[in-house]
């Protein structure tokens, strides 16, 4: 049988990729920056916006070589860093959605919590076995894992934290961000991820959300 075909936008280094992999696609990211490291069968090095703009005039365009599409939007609009640093960022989101819808194609799109997605569902790292990440983000549509009952402490360099020097950071949760607090080698394990390195993984998801996500949309398209 023909594998199924994922289109990977705004694609990064690829913890996309990796987790629709495990989950059977044949999968093509889009970037505007060059992903040296992109681990996808294939990379469109080019402005998403402009494709998507291409593919809502011909959705053939896309269509013709994609069963469903994977959609992450840069997210620095939603996120602390915005008002830290009182820089305007890019809100794509809805033009995003507008074109998808257009296009007709399934598709996820994926982001931080705060971005105005509709209806999303969330993944909790601390409740994926394996990952030692909470890094909560937001899905449209399909089925999501929730937090458990209690996040695990995270590792901290923060004196005033309770839990400041009691933990590992070589076994407990941490932090992965650009002011995150781990070493690029715990972060690796903490996010499943073994290939990017400290900038790519900053922005990555883990595989194994891409995974989940893409398990369920293997078996709708495959119905």
């Amino acid at each position: 049988m023909r594998r199924l075909r994922a289109l990977d936008l705004f694609c990064g280094a690829g913890g996309v990729a990796k987790g629709l992999q495990r989950a059977g696609f044949h999968v093509i990211g889009a970037d505007i920056d060059p992903q040296r490291n992109y681990c996808g069968e294939g990379f469109i090095q080019d402005d998403v916006m402009a494709l998507l703009a291409l593919a809502v005039e011909d959705p053939s365009f896309i269509t013709n070589d994609a069963d469903f599409v994977w959609a992450s939007p840069p997210c620095q609009a939603y996120t602390d860093l915005q008002k830290q640093n009182k820089r305007a960022y890019d809100d794509l989101i809805a033009g995003v959605r507008e074109a998808l819808e257009w296009i007709g194609l399934p598709y996820v799109i994926e982001n931080v919590e705060g971005a105005p997605l509709v209806d999303p569902v969330r993944i909790c790292g601390a409740s994926v076995p394996g990952l030692r990440v909470i890094r909560h983000r937001l899905f449209v549509p399909l089925i999501g894992i929730d937090c458990p009952a209690e996040h695990p402490p995270v590792f901290t360099h923060d004196k005033r934290k309770a839990h400041y020097g009691q933990l590992d950071q070589n076994l407990s949760f941490v932090q992965v961000t650009g002011g995150g607090n781990a070493t690029i080698a715990n972060k690796r394990s903490a996010m499943g991820i073994d290939w990017m390195t400290n900038a790519e993984i900053n922005e990555a998801i883990p595989p194994l959300y891409a995974q989940w996500i893409g398990v369920q949309l293997a078996a709708h398209l495959s119905a």
